[in-house]
Order: structure tokens, then sequence, then C-alpha cells
């Protein structure tokens, strides 16, 4: 395909986003206007190789980009530009649905979906080192959206505000046991721990943070108060009053969002609760996208996908008892949390190029970051925390009003 033709496709797919200016820089300086309107982007082409790169979707940009083929000097625009274009292309996409749906139940289905590749698909991202997570989260290490309930709060402070209303929200007391699946860095049960006093068992199947969590619980002298599992939740056995899980759910597979969240139900007590958090995508895209190939399947979460709201309501429907209770919309809170990450990444470039993560890795780091900041600032995924109730669990009055009087704190900022 000529490149004055891709360049033609391109225009059309940006017509069909109506608003949005990108202006492409080809590599002899022709400077080549697209769209009108806000945000505006620039496309820096180093090579005209980037122009077979489009026919690649994600995948085909990010190589080029991890590959210095393009540049841009706003890359959240660009990628705003491309989010702005997406639901028009879906409808497109949905006509070859029928079509492409054998190929990619194959493809899910030939791609082994138990313990052990869920062990490696976790591997291949949260093993990457604990080194390369400090220089990028706060303190905490916590690696999930953040509430910036205030004006100026640092990172840190926003990601302790989420913590504790994850703990307010679930009423956690002195001598509750807790379940966490997905620790994280120990970021919530060691907060949980010393601030409510319950038992959290926490579990997780990255070594990296097995050894990290475990190393943190023993220096903070919490031992007795936490107990850190190497265990996939399909080994999980027993009973608890509350489970906790912070945006995990997405590394378990389209497949799994039934059977993760029946077996979670199944470790709750009757009158039990869970607090789910999720990244979650537009339901309109969801088909489309739940078994596609894309630069963050492919690089950043192998094995993962993104449930969409309803998906969640019926999985949740015919394979548990869980109720809802309350759903708490953090997707504004993303964009900036996802800025202070691509800040400190930048700004610690230097010591994470010392400790083996070269420029390739720094860039493709950069592009994820930008990638999913674009999408939540345009809507194209957002991230909830769902509050779940077993049968017989119960808000009194006095709880109710709580949960009440933090749900119009949190709307009124």
């Amino acid at each position: 395909m000529s490149h004055r033709l891709l360049r033609q496709l391109l225009k059309q797919a940006l017509s069909m986003s109506q608003t949005g200016t990108l202006t492409i820089v080809e590599p002899d300086g022709t400077r080549v206007r697209c769209g009108t309107g806000e945000p505006e982007a620039e496309l820096h082409m180093r090579s005209e190789a980037v122009w077979p790169a489009l026919l690649h979707g994600s995948l085909g940009l990010a190589d080029a980009y991890a590959s210095g083929l393009w540049e841009s000097p706003d890359l959240v625009a660009l990628v705003r530009l491309a989010a702005r274009a997406m639901p028009a292309l879906d409808r497109a996409r949905e006509l070859s649905i029928p079509v492409i749906r054998p190929f990619q139940l194959l493809r899910s289905v030939a791609r082994p979906s138990g313990p052990l590749q869920r062990r490696r698909d976790i591997a291949a991202h949260y093993d990457l080192g604990n080194e390369l997570f400090s220089q990028l989260l706060d303190p905490t290490l916590t690696y999930s959206c953040a509430l910036f309930r205030e004006p100026g709060m640092s990172l840190e402070e926003a990601q302790l505000a989420k913590l504790e209303r994850v703990c307010d929200v679930l009423g956690l007391g002195r001598g509750d046991r807790v379940l966490e699946i997905g620790s994280g860095w120990g970021s919530f049960a060691l907060h949980a721990a010393t601030t409510r006093g319950c038992h959290v068992t926490t579990t997780t199947i990255s070594r990296e943070q097995h050894r990290h969590v475990r190393e943190r619980v023993q220096r903070e002298g919490l031992g007795e108060l936490v107990t850190v599992l190497d265990q996939d939740y399909r080994e999980l056995g027993g009973r608890y009053d509350r489970l906790v899980s912070i945006e995990m759910i997405e590394a378990v597979g389209w497949r799994g969002f039934g059977p993760f969240l029946h077996h979670c139900s199944g470790l709750l007590e009757p009158d039990g609760a869970m607090l789910l958090q999720a990244i979650t995508i537009d339901d309109r895209a969801y088909t489309v996208e739940k078994a596609s190939r894309s630069f963050i399947k492919e690089y950043i979460f192998p094995g993962g996908a993104l449930p969409s709201v309803s998906v969640l309501a019926r999985a949740l429907a015919r394979h548990t008892d869980l109720r809802f209770l309350d759903l708490e919309d953090l997707s504004d809170h993303y964009p900036e949390t996802l800025r202070r990450w691509r800040t400190n990444l930048a700004e610690n470039a230097p010591r994470l190029h010392e400790l083996g993560y070269d420029e390739r890795f720094h860039r493709i780091w950069t592009l994820y970051l930008a990638y999913c900041e674009a999408g939540f600032i345009e809507g194209r995924i957002g991230d909830v925390q769902i509050l779940l109730g077993k049968p017989q669990f119960r808000l009194g009055n006095g709880r109710r009003d709580d949960l009440q009087r933090l749900v119009d704190v949190e709307r009124a900022a």
C-alpha cells in the first residue's frame, strides 16, 4: 500500500473523531495538517517505515516508537486523537466479528490459562524488578489509581486516601479477617493492619512482590497481623469477613472473570463483603477488544483483558450470590496518577539506565503510561470501586450513614 494512500486513510480516520488536529512532519520536513480543533498533536516521522507500521495498529506503532522511527512532543495528545477515532473504527470492526471470532476463540483456547501460565504472565510485568517500581511509584509502592481528594496532594497522600477509602467502605475494624487477592507491594495489607488492627491474609503470584511484602511485614513487626501467601487465587480456601481485590481482575483474562468472582464469593462468610477495584473498558469496545492483539497485551500485560461494567454485572449475577451495594467511579483520578508515574519515570531514567533498563524499555514504558493516560481522559477506559455484599451482609443505619457521607464528600470534591 502506498504512503499516499496510507496518509489518506489516516486523514479519514481522524475525520471520524470530529474534533482534534494532527500535524504530520514527514522525514523530508513536509508538514501535513489533518483535522481541526483540540487536542492538537504532532507526529514527527523519522522514517518512511512508519507508514506500513500503521497497518498493524497499536502494536505496529509501539514497535516503531520503541525503535525511534517517530516522535511526538505530546504523546498523550497524540493518543487522545487516536482514541477519539476508535468508536467509529469499532463499529467497522464489529462487522468483521463473525469472521474473526473463530480465530479469536482459537487463539484464546490455544493459549494456556492455568496457574503456571498466569505466573509467567505476572512475572513478565511484576517481576521486572522491585527497583524499577520503587523509581516509578510513591513511597507506599501502590500500583493502582490514587484518590486526589484535595488540590496539591502528593502522590503518596493520594494513594493513602485511596487506601483509607477502601478501609472505610468495608468498615474494617479490629479482629476482622480480611483476604486480599493481589498483594502488590503490600500497601493495602500493611495499611489495614496498622490503622484498623484487622488480620490480613494477602496473596500474590509475583516472586518479587512476595519477597518484598514478606520483608516489609517482618521489618515493621506485623507478623501477627499479616500473612503473606504465594498462591494463585484458585488455590485459596477458608472463609473471611472481608475480601479486597484492587486492580487484579484484569490479569485473569476475559474467560476468567466469572470463575474469579465465583471463587471470591465462596471465600466469604455468609455476611461478608468484597471491595473490587477494576480498570474497565467501554461496554461498546469490549467485544472487539477482549481477544484482540494490542500493544498493551503484547508488551505490558500479557494474558490480560479489561472487563466492562456490564460484563462484571453479568458475571456477578451468573456466578455468585453477591449483591451490588455501591459503585464509585475513580476514572477522573487516573490521568493524574499516570502523569505522576510518567514524571517519575522520566526523572529517574538515568538511575534506571544504570540498573540495566535500556532506551527501548524506557520508550515502551513511556508510551504505555501516556497511552493509558489518554484512554482515561477520553473515556475509553475507566476505573471503579465496587462494594459487593453476601446475602446476609447488612449495612447498619450508622454504617449506611457513614458510607453516604463518604460518597457525598467525594462527589462534592
